[in-house]
């Protein structure tokens, strides 16, 4: 005659993995992208709205809210992220909206820096901006390609080879 025993431990404290904050989230590449976009428009936006003597409003108007638009949204996705919000929702297909934002935010982007490049009019702080969008823009496309490989990467099925 055999006998199963079986035994459970409960802990009266939280680990730090079931936390509402996952700090471990900004040391991912993921994380580590959307800060450096985050920053990177941050200071492309500063640097367009401090410029003095703008050669073309309209340009730099539309930079500058290209520029403010995405840097809000990516601080939602990661505020999202980073306190776990997605698995509130799962109604959202949020891998496949962050692949939709980053593929329009990626063009929207490059847009606006190139126009910002040619109108600048050799204003300084113009070009910065300008530069700070191009890297926005390179950075944007770095997470567009690993937001492809994991929402359109292959799929594993429950059938066997």
């Amino acid at each position: 005659m055999s006998h199963t025993v079986i035994t459970s431990t409960t802990t009266a404290g939280r680990t730090s993995g079931d936390g509402a904050l996952n700090l471990g989230y900004t040391r991912t590449i993921p994380g580590l992208l959307k800060l450096g976009q985050m920053l990177a428009l941050l200071v492309a936006f500063l640097c367009v709205r401090c410029a003095r003597g703008w050669p073309s409003w309209a340009a730099f108007q539309y930079f500058e809210v290209v520029a403010l638009w995405f840097l809000m949204a990516f601080l939602v996705f990661f505020l999202m992220h980073l306190f776990r919000l997605q698995a509130k929702m799962p109604c959202i297909n949020w891998p496949l909206t962050e692949f939709f934002h980053y593929s329009v935010g990626t063009i929207l982007i490059l847009i606006a820096s190139i126009v910002g490049a040619v109108k600048s009019g050799g204003v300084s702080a113009l070009v910065a901006g300008s530069v700070f969008g191009f890297i926005a823009t390179f950075l944007m496309a770095v997470s567009l390609w690993t937001s492809y490989s994991v929402t359109c990467g292959s799929h594993q099925t429950g059938a066997a080879v």
